[in-house]
């Protein structure tokens, strides 16, 4: 695995073109614990992003994380832009000045977007968040990693983790945000943000495939 910058706004375009169809689908399962806005939110960011990302390309993958998250943070409202926005905006800060990662350069840079969401939300593994997706996805790719698997093998282990996870967070009882005032009537429900972040680790899955 080696993406170019070219590459990284291919994958930006992609997920905000995969947010966009299933922004109902992520609102419904928002409808159920939360505001039933998080899809229609992400599409709204993700379609500021592409017009900033038009605008001002980007010299390097750092820019184009930046501007990605500059505008998930000022357009999607809720929880979920100040989140995704932290992701993005604490990437981008090890990728500035790369214009191409391979998978060992990758997973550090991932991990300090996972730290970011932490750091804003405080959640933790098994608080049914966004969490509960990406850290077992993390620890999936640093793992492969270690073991010498190519960035293909590796991310389509991670998307089939991402997806076991996001599943799993039906079975568990929300702490944070807007789905922990329902105690336990948020069991039997998929998280909304762990879906979203499913969604985005497949993208990449696929364009590495």
């Amino acid at each position: 695995m080696s993406i170019n910058i070219d590459k990284v706004r291919s994958i930006i375009g992609d997920i905000a073109g995969m947010i966009e169809e299933k922004k109902q689908y992520l609102s419904d399962l928002d409808q159920a614990i939360g505001d039933g806005d998080h899809g229609f939110n992400m599409a709204r960011g993700f379609e500021v992003v592409m017009q900033k990302l038009k605008e001002a390309p980007g010299a390097d993958i750092g820019d184009v994380l930046k501007t990605t998250a500059m505008a998930l943070i000022s357009n999607v409202g809720g929880a979920s832009g100040p989140l995704y926005g932290s992701l993005f905006l604490k990437a981008a800060g090890l990728a500035k000045g790369l214009t191409e990662i391979d998978l060992a350069g990758f997973v550090p840079i991932f991990k300090e977007g996972i730290l970011g969401v932490q750091a804003r939300g405080k959640a933790e593994l098994g608080d049914k968040t966004m969490i509960d997706v990406l850290l077992p996805a993390l620890e999936s790719l640093e793992k492969d990693s270690a073991a010498g698997l190519s960035g293909k093998e590796a991310f389509a282990n991670a998307e089939k983790i991402a997806a076991s996870c996001m599943e799993k967070t039906k079975d568990i009882l929300a702490k944070k945000g807007r789905a922990s005032y329902l105690g336990e009537r948020s069991i039997g429900h998929i998280d909304p943000g762990a879906t979203s972040s499913y969604l985005m680790i497949s993208i990449i899955n696929k364009a590495l495939a």
